[in-house]
């Protein structure tokens, strides 16, 4: 079995293997979206690193258990439990109900991981239909003595829990000092955290359930320790998210899992870093200076370049988004689908395809992709596979691309590869272009080039004369 390196947000070190509690078996659980508007494409950036992560534990032979939650109730507008329940708000906002809301932000968020290759979790669970065992979850808590009530609710009391920061390493007093901001008079610590919240007395929320301590929802946090354990049982080897999840959202999920079970709750979390747009803000909805997948493809922008931009930078580093960047990586894309048609038309359809095991790029490879998820290297052997071949037959390079691309994720096997039909004029200018290039008249030669380029075509020379290549749409997925 191949060795396997992550860092572990928790131990802040990758020095160990890897090693799930049950033998090639993984329960992995990510947080999911909160569905009361568009994922961004810095909300993306997770989802593409968890979807990279889990191919690469499929590629070393694991079975991969993965539960995603839907947040569709209990995320409040403060992240210390005080404002308006999100999904709430914006229903308002946009004249329906909550689960309308829910629903449809839902189906909008699946689209984009459709798009974007990331393998549906096994399990899909959303937090209103997961009310009993968060309830079920609370009242161990509150017979553990960890619980006190207040008149909006029953909230944890984190100065009983040892060690609350040991996720986070942060300072305990820089915590509260933050936390003064959105100041609860009745918490008996800032860094108290509510577990159920009552609904208001002079109005009816469209999302409230019952409960031993009255009419409320849940907290935000307490869905992801009631699900993944309800989901994943004992094995809890892999929680992920976003660096912003780190210090308040999973310290409180260890906090109260751990408190209720006496164990520890997951072995490795692993967390991505932020995707900050070219003048260094981070991309947020509070911001509203987010970008959704769709203005990209409203752009002529193929989802899967967005795919490659997130691999071209280390999950645990910034990602920084530009408009030249994101086209930069849409002509790679094509370098890449082009590379794979060439492949495909030199292939002999007589010959066997060829064994893998032990070739040098393919070792290559799997240590990068091994290395904490080091998928620009990784990438670049794939890259040069495709490109340039490496002296490699046909069906050696096909081989060895589509083995690659297991973990990569363009799925080049479902791609259509399409003879693509060169207009006419294209083709006159063209030649045109070979006649001035015959003539030494290079000013003219760059001129047509020019012309060919801002008519969507990519011409190369060759030395039999020249190939032409669509800039835009030359190859669809099923």
């Amino acid at each position: 079995m191949k060795e396997l390196f992550l860092y572990n947000t928790r131990t802040r070190s990758k020095d160990n293997k890897f090693q799930s509690i049950k033998p090639f078996f993984v329960g992995m659980y990510t947080c999911g979206p909160t569905v009361y508007n568009y994922a961004h494409i810095g909300n993306l950036r997770t989802y593409v690193f968890e979807d990279i992560l889990k191919r690469v534990l499929m590629y070393n032979d694991y079975k991969v258990k993965h539960v995603m939650n839907i947040t569709d109730v209990g995320h409040l507008i403060g992240d210390r439990d005080m404002g308006e329940d999100k999904l709430e708000k914006h229903a308002k906002l946009e004249n329906k109900s909550a689960w309308d809301i829910a629903k449809f932000y839902t189906e909008e968020f699946k689209k984009n991981i459709k798009d974007l290759n990331i393998i549906e979790p096994n399990i899909w669970c959303k937090a209103t239909d997961n009310i009993k065992a968060q309830i079920k979850l609370i009242k161990k808590l509150e017979k553990r003595g960890y619980t006190y009530q207040t008149s909006d609710g029953i909230y944890f009391n984190t100065s009983k829990f040892k060690d609350y920061t040991k996720l986070s390493h942060q300072n305990l007093e820089n915590l509260q000092e933050g936390a003064r901001i959105e100041k609860n008079e009745e918490k008996k610590n800032s860094t108290d955290f509510a577990l159920w919240k009552f609904s208001p007395k002079d109005q009816k929320r469209q999302m409230e359930w019952k409960s031993p301590w009255g009419i409320g929802f849940p907290g935000w946090h307490i869905e992801c320790s009631a699900m993944s354990m309800k989901y994943l049982k004992k094995y809890l080897d892999i929680h992920c998210g976003g660096i912003d999840h780190i210090n308040i959202h999973h310290t409180n999920e260890i906090a109260q899992s751990e408190a209720a079970t006496g164990k520890q709750f997951f072995n490795y979390w692993i967390h991505g870093e932020f995707l900050n747009i070219a003048s260094g803000e981070k991309m947020a909805k509070s911001e509203e200076n987010f970008l959704r997948l769709q203005s990209l493809i409203d752009k002529n922008i193929n989802p899967l370049a967005f795919r490659l931009m997130c691999l071209g930078t280390h999950y645990r580093k910034p990602l920084i988004y530009s408009e030249t960047a994101i086209q930069n990586f849409n002509t790679v894309l094509n370098n890449v689908i082009n590379g794979y048609r060439s492949i495909l038309e030199k292939i002999d359809p007589n010959k066997s395809p060829e064994k893998i095991e032990q070739n040098p790029i393919l070792i290559d490879f799997e240590k990068a992709i091994n290395d904490d998820m080091n998928m620009a290297v990784a990438f670049s052997y794939y890259y040069d596979l495709l490109v340039s071949g490496n002296n490699y037959s046909p069906e050696l390079r096909k081989e060895l691309v589509l083995h690659m691309d297991k973990v990569i994720g363009l799925e080049l096997n479902n791609i259509k590869i399409e003879k693509i039909q060169i207009p006419q004029n294209i083709i006159q200018l063209a030649e045109k272009r070979k006649i001035a290039r015959e003539q030494k008249k290079w000013d003219e030669s760059d001129r047509l080039r020019n012309e060919i380029n801002q008519l969507e075509y990519d011409i190369e020379d060759t030395k039999d004369g020249y190939t032409i290549k669509n800039k835009l749409n030359n190859f669809k997925t099923n």
